[in-house]
């Protein structure tokens, strides 16, 4: 506007986003209200949907920035789905690819099993709830003795491939380079004890168990040591899988139950 006063040829290119998983979300919410889901009215018809709720409020919104005062050219309104946006981000992908500044890598992600996609860190509302922390014993490998482990997600234990302490803690140094056993789990793993400035000796007990495949802290310290990541649900249901025999097929709300129980039971 501070150009346009000055008399600056300027422009102020108008646009919409397709709002995505955000915007089926919307449309879900609407179908269900009529008894309906997604999957009752196929791909195309549910695609129409969309469609339809996306050009209403296309209209909704550009009116009201015309009702502000926006004096954007609405002549050259662009939307992320026109065949021009699209060609642009094709190809500016493609040519990243080739460049090699693009390519598939293993990171954690956020997934939804009732959409069965992954989710941007944008797309998650997080919400505080009062939960438990647990304190599971990990027997050593050679001799007596054990390693106490704090943590809220027991289910989890079942694709730890190391337990870290602080190097610095004095309470665990000579523990550094063993090995625990797993206290869960069908067999019974040995995973190694390392020394990572990740852990917080004042969290829990100060030993952090740690679980590649399902937190990013633990997904980092397993990239800087060389750890293996052991993924322990099936996509897209999110049930678990194999690696968490005996407790394959169940939830993780479900396995978390019975994997406390057993625990119990072991003492």
């Amino acid at each position: 506007r501070w150009h346009r006063m000055k008399g600056d040829p300027t422009l102020w290119l108008p646009g919409s986003d397709h709002a995505g998983i955000a915007g089926q979300n919307v449309v879900e919410q609407l179908l269900a209200k009529e008894g309906l889901s997604r999957h009752d009215l196929g791909r195309e018809k549910f695609l129409e949907r969309m469609w339809e709720w996306m050009n209403k409020y296309r209209g909704i919104m550009a009116e009201q920035q015309r009702r502000l005062g926006a004096s954007c050219d609405f002549t050259r309104e662009r939307f992320t789905m026109d065949d021009g946006p699209s060609l642009a981000v094709r190809s500016t992908f493609v040519r990243l690819h080739k460049k090699r500044l693009i390519y598939r890598g293993e990171r954690i992600v956020n997934w939804c099993p009732r959409c069965a996609t992954a989710l941007s860190d944008l797309e998650v509302e997080h919400k505080e709830i009062s939960g438990h922390l647990y304190y599971v014993k990990y027997p050593l490998e050679e001799g007596e003795g054990e390693l106490i482990v704090a943590t809220t997600r027991p289910e989890t234990i079942l694709g730890d491939t190391a337990v870290a302490v602080n190097p610095a803690d004095e309470r665990y140094k000579s523990l550094v380079d063993k090995k625990a056993i797993l206290p869960a789990g069908e067999p019974r793993r040995v995973i190694p004890i390392i020394a990572d400035d990740a852990v917080d000796p004042s969290f829990g007990t100060g030993a952090l168990k740690i679980t590649p495949a399902h937190d990013p802290v633990d997904f980092e310290v397993a990239q800087r040591r060389g750890l293996p990541s052991r993924m322990t649900m099936d996509l897209p249901e999110a049930t678990m899988n194999i690696n968490a025999a005996p407790y394959q097929g169940c939830k993780p709300l479900e396995c978390r139950e019975r994997l406390l129980t057993d625990l119990e039971k072991d003492g």
